[in-house]
């Protein structure tokens, strides 16, 4: 099987690209800048590009079977404008299979279910503009044809792979703090082979 991974050199890309690297998966990534991918390998292939141009994009699918994205968002909306122009490629290419890494901001609040969390009274956050931009890539997934899953972690800090987790449908598990990098890479690995939460947001923490 081969697989593009979308911002491998973030702090979970990273981790999600050793993980497939180790289990002998052919992976593709699309970068910016190669200088910030340090690592070598006979089944990595690099593109070098942006995922706001299209034909960039266009390229780098060309052959791969699913998408794993652990883009960060930004305030020029990047991960939304980018999911813009991969949905409609991935349908044409018929491509299926798509994990993205969320927020816990869109899951449903557990004290308002009809509203997601970074719009109720259940989140802290002073700003919203990184949580709006992940709901547009919800809802872009939420129309299309795709497999999908997004994965949504809650506090993130960088730690290491426990495989010690609680996982829930649309909604973060009760009273979760925070996920490591290590497990939410874990998680993702394993959910885009198992499709065990097709077309559902996945909360994630200890």
């Amino acid at each position: 099987m081969r697989i593009l991974l979308l911002g491998a050199t973030g702090r979970v890309g990273k981790q999600i690209l050793d993980l497939l690297l180790e289990e002998n998966y052919e992976v593709t990534v699309l970068v910016r800048d190669q200088q910030k991918l340090t690592i070598q390998h006979p089944l990595l292939n690099i593109f070098q590009g942006d995922v706001l141009q299209s034909e960039d994009l266009r390229k780098s699918i060309e052959g791969i079977d699913g998408v794993i994205s652990a883009l960060n968002t930004n305030e020029n909306e990047t991960l939304s404008k980018s999911m813009q122009i991969l949905v409609p490629l991935l349908e044409e290419f018929h491509i299926q299979r798509i994990v993205t890494i969320g927020t816990a901001g869109i899951l449903q609040s557990r004290v308002e279910p009809n509203t997601l969390r970074y719009l109720s009274s259940e989140s802290k956050r002073k700003s919203k503009t990184a949580a709006s931009d992940h709901e547009k890539v919800f809802h872009l997934l939420n129309g299309s044809r795709l497999n999908w899953t997004i994965v949504c972690p809650t506090y993130l800090p960088d730690g290491p792979t426990t495989k010690n987790y609680r996982v829930s449908e649309n909604f973060l598990p009760a009273d979760g703090k925070s996920i490591s990098t290590g497990d939410t890479a874990h998680f993702v690995v394993k959910e885009f082979f198992e499709e065990k939460f097709i077309q559902y947001r996945v909360g994630i923490c200890y």
